[in-house]
């Protein structure tokens, strides 16, 4: 084998994609000092997405000002690519359920305005096309917080001005988008959704996300009337649009209003990188993330990572921290699936930093002996 690519994703809360990365790369080395070996981190458009992208397409972190899901000043960051031209904008960064302790947790007060204050100091500063994952967010507010900060204005029926949160959904009339910023409608923008679900309605945002998201029985049928006032106003057909019902609405805002592509949030990823590119002429692709399962095969990035080495007959090797042997995993297409953990442990000993580089580098050293000693035996 001349060529080998590891594209993995992280082992969350043990080891980054790229020390996944370097301890599968030591485990090549070990056995084919001379092979060329590209390491690639991926993401399959959650947490993670920026700093994946950036760490292949060699990009940078910028910091910016502004509001958290409660309306509080933080600092929050965004990777630009390409000269700057391409910003990655993760909204949980400004607008996530984390930034808030479980007695914050309330989508009638929540706003994606800090989203907004993201996408629109990028675009400022030049970005033209926007990745955007929305994965883990605090917010039911149909994006009309995000909409706000980038210059739009909701009124009620007394022209009284409304302020986006998920509360005062119910309130808006009408929508002025004179002062909407102009530069928008020169922006791409391209959004890592992998969910279905309709805006509003028993599959809606507020049915099906906002409990988790600290909505009780009552606030969940008053977020539900709220995003089908809203819609009512801006867009109405589009609220039945896939993916609109994605970070409490924000896909719709996203779709309706800014006319954002949402897109599986692995194939946003990997077509950013060029991805198909880089595995050409590789021998052998090295995939894998912290647990494999039947979510693995279901979109996820090795499963992405899969399909599009299958397409140029590259076999694919998946590692994972633990391995579930269900039959959609098996018969998912990989050439071996492995686990890198090399006997019975504890969970908090295997997810230990060395603990688990060293299981991956053995592991794939391993998966490199064989299949050198096969590609031998049929020369």
């Amino acid at each position: 084998m001349r060529q080998i690519t590891i594209a993995v994703d992280s082992f969350k809360g043990s080891l980054s994609s790229y020390d996944v990365a370097c301890a599968a790369e030591q485990g090549i080395l070990n056995v084919l000092p001379h092979c060329k070996v590209k390491k690639i981190s991926i993401a399959d458009g959650g947490e993670g997405t920026a700093q994946a992208l950036i760490s292949t397409l060699r990009g940078e972190w910028r910091e910016v000002r502004v509001h958290d899901p409660l309306m509080r000043p933080i600092m929050a960051r965004y990777g630009v690519v390409d000269k700057g031209r391409t910003a990655i904008i993760e909204m949980a960064s400004a607008s996530g359920l984390t930034l808030l302790r479980a007695e914050e947790r309330n989508p009638l007060l929540t706003t994606t305005y800090g989203t907004g204050e993201m996408i629109a100091d990028a675009v400022r500063r030049g970005a033209r096309h926007l990745l955007i994952g929305i994965g883990g967010s605090a917010t039911n507010d149909a994006g009309m917080g995000m909409l706000e900060a980038l210059g739009y204005r909701f009124y009620d029926c007394k022209g009284h001005v409304v302020a986006g949160c998920g509360a005062r959904l119910e309130r808006v009339a009408t929508v002025d988008a004179s002062g909407a910023m102009p530069e928008l409608k020169e922006c791409r923008l391209e959004v890592a959704c992998d969910v279905k679900n309709p805006l509003y309605g028993p599959q809606g945002a507020a049915h099906i996300f906002a409990p988790q998201k600290g909505a009780s029985p009552s606030v969940v049928e008053r977020l539900d009337e709220g995003l089908k006032n809203f819609a009512s106003v801006v867009n109405p057909t589009a609220a039945e649009a896939e993916g609109a019902g994605a970070a409490g609405g924000l896909g719709y805002a996203l779709q309706a209003v800014l006319g954002a592509r949402l897109r599986a949030g692995i194939d946003m990823v990997l077509d950013a990188m060029h991805f198909d590119q880089i595995i050409s002429g590789s021998d052998l692709v090295i995939t894998g993330e912290g647990r494999i399962d039947y979510q693995t095969v279901m979109g996820k990035a090795p499963s992405g990572v899969l399909q599009r080495a299958t397409k140029q007959g590259i076999p694919v090797v998946a590692i994972g921290g633990s391995v579930e042997e269900s039959e959609a995993v098996q018969r998912s297409g990989f050439a071996a699936i492995l686990p890198v953990v090399s006997g019975p442990m504890t969970l908090e000993r295997a997810m230990q930093e060395d603990v688990a580089a060293r299981g991956v580098s053995r592991t794939v050293e391993q998966i490199v002996r064989l299949l050198n000693l096969n590609s031998k035996d049929n020369e």
